[in-house]
């Protein structure tokens, strides 16, 4: 957009100069002081070097050599930064692009990566808790992200049904439906307690009646296959409440089946030593910072040599950029999968992980550790009945994945301008209001006559939506899009209060303010969009 368009201005002046320069080097920076210009960038200071001339003689060369056109005034400042002051028509040219383009505004280039994005991948032992559904928001908007920027994504989903903690669960049900027929029979140790383990022992018992009371394998194979999938289901149906759909499940016994481990083994053998019985990868010859055991001394493998297959089977369907979405606790994953990787010569970013830090629930300004419901930790599923859905993704996102969040229950539900998914929203409803009373004027997507400050601070920030997006995309970081979020709301409220928007005496310029609020909308309900979150028409 601008950005650009002042890249290719400066990088003609540059060639006027002589000079032959990456114009994606030539940074452009969007003015914090409306005194300062519109932009500026100090690509005369970069340039002082090779042209053997200070920055303020090297910035009146690029001015005098660059097309006057847009601007009302070029200033230089300090050192030798180049402040741009734009002709309000240079920027409201761009309202009628945003109405021709819709919500395809902002939309990258078609790309030939094909990007596997894996997050969630929760245990089937039990309900999604706030640290998987954190990860789901933010899996979830980085593919909404990536799809916009142009690329082909699938979500995908590993369901570790296979381990110990699978048949911890089975045994665990198989005790409940026990109990159910009077039969007292101890809960194991290393149980789960869940009151859910109850209900589900009682849907069996009513579709199989007493099959398997007498105690067999056939029985316990049967209740962590039964376990395992009705827990999925009920993960399932808890993420498409949270608006999470995803393309693909894989399985982990279907990695352990068959002949797959046996082959990677034999691919791994120049990588691998036998210490203490134990079978080690050399991880730590490509960068991990020390090796890993994939074969433990009584025989079983660990939990890294099936991912490592599942990883390259990720890879094996197509994609070319792996991006795994991980809790706190998986910081030492990063090296071990990178290295194993590179053994069978993919380059270590190949795979990025995206580490999501740990969730606290505040309520009356103190920490809410279990739910006053069941007493048991807070699910998702509780969370969004607490707060609804645009709420609790929009607090998920609007920090760094990688800082903690306090997630205050009575702010997620006040109504008013303190809560920043309200904010926003009705920044978006009070929008829509305004059009609706205005259908009877015409519009004018040309932008002309508007030059009120209110006016052309949103249409630059309109404008910064494709840069916005495609920087929480390359940076992986959809806090990004929520902060964008956060000061177009403003603008937009400021818009609301500032301008009369609907004039009666002046319908030339009320259609071209109209113009202004309905490219306002697209990108405001687009960019709620990537996040995952509704944008009301009224509220």
């Amino acid at each position: 957009m601008i950005d650009i368009r002042l890249q290719e201005l400066i990088k003609d002046a540059t060639v006027k100069l002589g000079l032959d320069i990456d114009q994606d080097t030539i940074v452009i920076e969007t003015s914090k002081d409306s005194a300062h210009g519109d932009y500026a960038t100090n690509i005369a200071m970069q340039l002082a070097r090779p042209l053997r001339k200070n920055p303020r003689e090297v910035a009146t060369l690029l001015i005098n050599a660059m097309d006057q056109t847009p601007f009302e005034k070029i200033e230089i400042a300090g050192p030798g930064f180049i402040n741009f002051f734009l002709k309000p028509e240079t920027l409201s040219k761009y309202i009628a692009t945003i109405l021709k383009e819709g919500s395809n505004f902002g939309n990258g280039s078609k790309k030939d990566t094909k990007v596997n994005i894996e997050f969630v991948s929760a245990n089937p032992t039990g309900k999604l808790h706030l640290g998987h559904a954190r990860g789901a928001a933010v899996g979830d908007t980085l593919a909404r992200l990536f799809i916009k920027s142009g690329y082909e994504v699938i979500r995908e989903f590993y369901v570790n049904d296979a381990g110990v903690q699978i048949d911890n669960l089975g045994k665990s049900l198989y005790v409940r439906y026990l109990n159910l027929f009077g039969i007292e029979k101890e809960l194991p140790k290393d149980a789960y307690h869940s009151t859910d383990l109850i209900a589900i022992a009682e849907s069996l018992k009513a579709e199989i009646g007493d099959k398997y009371v007498k105690e067999s394998k056939e029985g316990l194979e049967y209740f962590k296959l039964e376990g395992t999938n009705k827990f999925l289901e009920i993960i399932k149906n808890d993420l498409q409440n949270f608006d999470v759909v995803f393309d693909v499940y894989s399985y982990e016994t279907k990695v352990r089946a068959g002949n797959t481990i046996p082959k990677l083994l034999e691919k791994l053998a120049p990588f691998t030593y036998e210490e203490d019985g134990a079978t080690f990868l050399k991880t730590s010859d490509f960068g991990d910072d020390k090796d890993r055991v994939i074969i433990k001394s009584n025989g079983d493998f660990t939990y890294f040599l099936p991912d490592i297959a599942y990883h390259l089977n990720k890879l094996s369907r197509g994609s070319s950029l792996l991006i795994d979405v991980l809790g706190a606790d998986h910081h030492g994953y990063i090296g071990r999968m990178k290295a194993a990787l590179q053994m069978f010569n993919y380059p270590a970013d190949t795979l990025e992980v995206q580490i999501i830090q740990l969730v606290r629930i505040i309520q009356d300004g103190k920490e809410l550790k279990m739910s006053k419901r069941t007493g048991n930790a807070i699910t998702l599923e509780e969370l969004c009945e607490e707060v609804g859905v645009d709420a609790a993704r929009y607090f998920f996102l609007a920090k760094s994945a990688s800082t903690h969040v306090d997630f205050d229950l009575d702010l997620a539900t006040e109504s008013s301008s303190a809560n920043p998914v309200y904010y926003a929203q009705y920044a978006h409803a009070r929008l829509s209001a305004v059009l609706a009373r205005g259908e009877k004027f015409s519009l004018d997507p040309s932008g002309e006559g508007l030059k009120e400050a209110a006016e052309l601070n949103l249409i630059k920030q309109l404008i910064a939506y494709p840069s916005a997006v495609s920087d929480a995309t390359m940076t992986r970081e959809p806090y990004k899009i929520a902060n964008y979020i956060q000061k177009l709301a403003s603008l937009v409220h400021s818009f609301y209060t500032e301008v009369r928007i609907l004039d009666e005496s002046n319908v030339q310029l009320t259609s071209a303010r109209l113009g202004l609020s309905i490219a306002a909308q697209i990108v405001l309900k687009d960019a709620l969009t990537l996040l995952g979150v509704s944008a009301p028409q009224t509220m």
